[in-house]
């Protein structure tokens, strides 16, 4: 009996639960430290860091964190904390709405984590649902906006506008470094773009658009449809004007808004940007959310963002795959369209299922 109760009370150690966060989730065990101190020829974790952090920049005294605590007090802690959170009605607007998650896409898209752990479909074979998927979205851009080809999808409509500027600026005829920018686009498309233009050493220039193409040599043309403040603006004697130019027109329109009002398409704009956040995607508190770009099938090498196209596989039926990219990042390096490489395709996803 004395001989089963030591041998017992010697293996407990083995059942205790270890429940804080670094214990079961963070860094290596001991064994797996000494093994790689011995690699690099570091007597300790204190000794590395002596020989690497340069002392300029190395604090005095450890940081003042609080005790650890384990994983059901820390839920415990971010409940409370998010119980403290009002959820008022926005007015906001500028792009963004509240919207209804329709519950087979939250619970089978957004909650799933073969949609939202899934990396780059570089792989086609492995990836024919998701690029099934963002083929649908460039089919619903393009449809509504007018265009003849949609890329799938960007980061947000503010940096699709900066894209939309790049590429007028590549694509047009026009010598000219200016861009014109409408007052009543949403004000963060035009800090975004401003931001961006600056570096390349294209000149914004931000008013009533009419007046401004009467006085200027410009290359490109962004106008809101419907403006941030809900205005519909006819453009089709803009569009031409610019066109007489050798500019581009390029329009950052409201996606569920061109359900209702004439694609840009059908008065010959060049670009449309926007992004795909009233499809079914919540706030987020601010996001993420998938832009878009569509544009003139002359501009596809040109344009930024990925491209999902129709082929055949080695059996000669048909199969989806990641199409163009030698105008990406990844390939072209410092050459690429765009140095923008991520693209937002689990709400891209989420947006062409909603429509859909």
């Amino acid at each position: 009996m004395s001989t089963l109760r030591n041998s017992t009370m010697s293996t407990l150690s083995e059942l205790e639960a270890h429940n804080d966060f670094h214990s079961r989730h963070i860094g290596p065990n001991d064994a797996e430290i000494a093994e790689m101190l011995a690699v690099v020829g570091a007597a300790s974790l204190d000794a590395l860091v002596d020989a690497i952090v340069p002392s300029t920049i190395k604090l005095d005294a450890p940081l003042a964190l609080p005790a650890a605590i384990n994983e059901e007090e820390a839920l415990a802690k971010i409940r409370a904390i998010a119980g403290k959170s009002e959820v008022y009605r926005s007015f906001i607007g500028q792009g963004y709405y509240g919207t209804h998650t329709p519950k087979v896409i939250l619970r089978n898209v957004l909650e799933n984590p073969a949609w939202y752990t899934a990396y780059t479909p570089y792989q086609a074979e492995i990836s024919q649902g998701r690029l099934e998927a963002l083929l649908n979205f460039q089919t619903m851009v393009s449809d509504l906006t007018g265009m003849e080809i949609a890329n799938s999808s960007l980061l947000d409509e503010a940096t699709a506008a900066g894209e939309a500027m790049t590429l007028a600026k590549r694509s047009a005829k026009s010598k000219s470094s200016v861009l014109l920018v409408a007052a009543d686009c949403h004000p963060q498309t035009i800090e975004v773009v401003k931001t961006r233009a600056e570096p390349l050493g294209i000149d914004v220039k931000i008013g009533f658009v009419p007046e401004l193409m009467k006085s200027n040599e410009y290359f490109g043309v962004l106008a809101q449809y419907p403006s941030t403040t809900g205005l519909i603006h006819d453009m089709r004697a803009l569009v031409r004007q610019a066109h007489d130019k050798g500019a581009l027109f390029c329009v950052a329109a409201d996606l569920l808004a061109l359900t209702l009002l004439e694609a840009p398409g059908t008065w010959d704009a060049d670009i449309v940007v926007g992004n795909s956040q009233r499809f079914g995607v919540p706030f987020g508190f601010g996001g993420p959310h998938a832009g878009f770009l569509a544009c003139k099938d002359a501009f596809k090498r040109s344009m930024p963002g990925r491209l999902v196209g129709v082929s055949v596989d080695s059996q000669g039926q048909p199969a989806y795959r990641l199409t163009l990219q030698t105008r990406e990042q990844h390939i072209r390096r410092e050459k690429a369209t765009s140095n923008i490489c991520t693209a937002q395709v689990l709400l891209a996803v989420m947006a062409s299922m909603y429509a859909v």
